[in-house]
C-alpha cells in the first residue's frame, strides 16, 4: 500500500528538477499526479516515465503568474482525476540579474515576485475550494534559506520567499477548519540542473557548499520531505517551516 493511495496531487514546476523527482515519487506512492509546468516536451516525458512505471499522471500546461492559466490547469486536474488532495507549489527560482535592493534589475524583481509569491498565492486560491469539497488536503509551499535568514545579492528572491513563508502560516490558520494543512519547505542549495550550471560558472561556491555541514542536497532529499508533508504521516503538522538545508539555519 502506497503512502498516497487514492490521493490526487497537483505539482507546479514538475517538468524538471525537484518537481519532476517529486512527481515520480508521489506517483510511485499511489497518487495520481498533475504534472504542471510550461515546458510541454519535458512535461510529457515526465508523464511517460510515470506511466511506464505503472503510475497515473497527466501533463497540464500552466503559467503560475497568470490567474486564468492557474484556474484552467487546476480545473483540468479535478476533471481528469475527480478530486484534489495535494498542492505542491514548487515552481520558482532566482536569476543572476537579481541583487541588492539598490541595484537589482527591476524586471527580475517583478518576475520573481510574480512567479514565486503571486504564483503560490494563485495556486492556493484555486486549489483550496476543491480540496475543501473533498474533505481537506495538504498544501506544500517552497521557500529558501534566503527567505528565512539574511543573505546578500538576491533581495528580490529573498522578499518573494519570505512572503511565501508568511503566507503559509496564514493559510494554516485560515483553513484548518476545512482540514487543509499548509507547510513550507525551506531548501538550501540543491543539485538541480540549474544550480549545477551555476556552479560550473562559480566552482568556488560549490566547494563551499560541499564542505558545509551535511553538504549539498539532492532533489530527492527535498522530494522526500514533500512526500512526508503530503502523506497522512504529517496529519497534525501545519503552519511549519521545514528546513532541508544541510544545517545552515542552525549554524
Amino acid at each position: 500500500m502506497g503512502r498516497l493511495d487514492g490521493k490526487v496531487a497537483f505539482i507546479t514546476g514538475a517538468t524538471s528538477g525537484i518537481g519532476r523527482v517529486a512527481a515520480e515519487l508521489f506517483a510511485a506512492e499511489g497518487a495520481a499526479v498533475a504534472v504542471a509546468g510550461r515546458d510541454g516536451a519535458r512535461g510529457e516525458a515526465a508523464v511517460a516515465a510515470i506511466r511506464a512505471a505503472g503510475g497515473r499522471a497527466a501533463f497540464l500546461p500552466v503559467d503560475v503568474g497568470e490567474e486564468a492559466s492557474v484556474r484552467a490547469a487546476i480545473d483540468a486536474a479535478v476533471a481528469a482525476f475527480g478530486r484534489l488532495d495535494i498542492l505542491y507549489n514548487n515552481a520558482g527560482g532566482s536569476r543572476a540579474s537579481d541583487g541588492p535592493v539598490t541595484t537589482a534589475d527591476l524586471d527580475e524583481v517583478w518576475r520573481v515576485l510574480r512567479v514565486d509569491l503571486v504564483g503560490t498565492f494563485l495556486c492556493c486560491r484555486h486549489a483550496i475550494p476543491p480540496m475543501a469539497r473533498g474533505g481537506g488536503g495538504s498544501i506544500i509551499n517552497s521557500a529558501s534559506i534566503m527567505g528565512a535568514m539574511g543573505l546578500p545579492n538576491r533581495d528580490g528572491y529573498t522578499a518573494a520567499k519570505g512572503g511565501v513563508i508568511a503566507l503559509t502560516r496564514a493559510l494554516a490558520v485560515e483553513f484548518a477548519r476545512d482540514r487543509i494543512r499548509a507547510n513550507v519547505l525551506v531548501a538550501g542549495a540543491v543539485t538541480t540542473e540549474r544550480v549545477l550550471a551555476f556552479y560550473d560558472r562559480e566552482p568556488a561556491l560549490k566547494t563551499q557548499w560541499d564542505a558545509y555541514l551535511l553538504g549539498l542536497a539532492e532533489p530527492v532529499d527535498v522530494a522526500r520531505a514533500a512526500l512526508f508533508l503530503a502523506s497522512e504521516e504529517s496529519r497534525r503538522t501545519t503552519g511549519q517551516m521545514i528546513p532541508v538545508d544541510s544545517g545552515i539555519l542552525i549554524s
